[in-house]
């Protein structure tokens, strides 16, 4: 019998765990109740979901495929362009503040420069600030540049990623060893070189882990666009949605059909984070061993 097997049927004999177990199976349903909803919901026509049925079952009729129909279609397909928007906004200000998060990270982690605490410590600051609170101080900026409402005043406020350039360090500083770097370089390689060859396949989890943060963030990020656009074919899809969602509000019953349109586009916007997830996921378990010292 192997130890895993062995540790597993000790954990089953422990009463403790069963508390415990109950509930993070409590947390996993409270999570998934509103997934759970949209799933369900988008299912419906503005009848289906305004005519008193169970909101947490489908209805007799699914209506999928006309909703995304009418989804791709409603205003002149001006959804598509949002979503298109969304993965411009999302993907290129994510890699953009992931590379930049990469190259300060190693440098404040593996190099000795003059003003190096004091601007680890200005960074350390920047943390703590809410992205929201820099949203009117960005904009009066942009402002007086000439780019408001353009895709760079979405795009360069996201690659600054405090956050991204702390986590980079630490994993840097802790995972990256000093003496192979010194192993490299006495070997010929130079410093891009080295950072290439050694240090990036070692940061690879931490790389993915502030890729898919800074894409989320950007993905899902309304109060900047909000605040920096004005054309609505600009528009990333939470601010389009959320000026749908204010229509129907407006209209009332003239407005229902849109909430069913809020409902499936709300659906349709979290797959591509889905399957960021799932594709990259694989790669949080590559780079840990990457690399020995001898």
């Amino acid at each position: 019998m192997s130890a895993t097997q062995v540790a597993r049927r000790r954990a089953r004999r422990e009463p403790g765990s069963i508390p415990l177990h109950i509930v993070l199976v409590l947390l996993v349903i409270y999570f998934l109740i509103p997934f759970w909803w949209v799933v369900v919901n988008s299912s419906k026509d503005s009848a289906g979901l305004f005519g008193g049925g169970n909101a947490l079952w489908f209805a007799p009729e699914i209506k999928y495929i006309d909703n995304l129909k009418h989804l791709f279609t409603y205003n002149g397909s001006l959804y598509g362009r949002w979503l298109a928007n969304s993965a411009l906004y999302a993907f290129s200000g994510g890699i953009g503040a992931t590379v930049l998060a990469v190259l300060a990270g190693y440098g404040f982690a593996k190099y000795t420069f003059i003003g190096r605490r004091a601007g680890f410590s200005i960074l350390l600051g920047a943390v703590m600030v809410p992205a929201t609170a820099l949203v009117i101080p960005t904009f009066i900026l942009f402002s007086q540049v000439k780019l408001t409402n353009t895709i760079w005043s979405v795009i360069l406020p996201s690659l600054l990623n405090p956050f991204g350039v702390f986590l980079m360090n630490l994993y840097a500083r802790d995972v990256v060893p000093d003496e192979l770097l010194d192993a490299a370089r006495i070997d010929g390689a130079g410093e891009f070189r080295t950072f290439v060859k050694v240090a990036l396949p070692l940061m690879r989890p931490a790389i993915v882990t502030v890729l898919l943060l800074s894409v989320v963030s950007t993905w899902n990020n309304y109060f900047l666009p909000l605040a920096m656009l004005v054309d609505n074919r600009l528009f990333p899809v939470t601010v389009g949605i959320g000026l749908w969602q204010s229509t129907a509000s407006t209209y009332g019953a003239a407005g229902s059909n849109v909430f069913s349109l809020v409902i499936i586009g709300s659906l349709v916007s979290i797959i591509p984070l889905v399957i960021a997830f799932l594709t990259l996921q694989r790669y949080w378990r590559g780079g840990l061993t990457v690399g020995a010292l001898k």
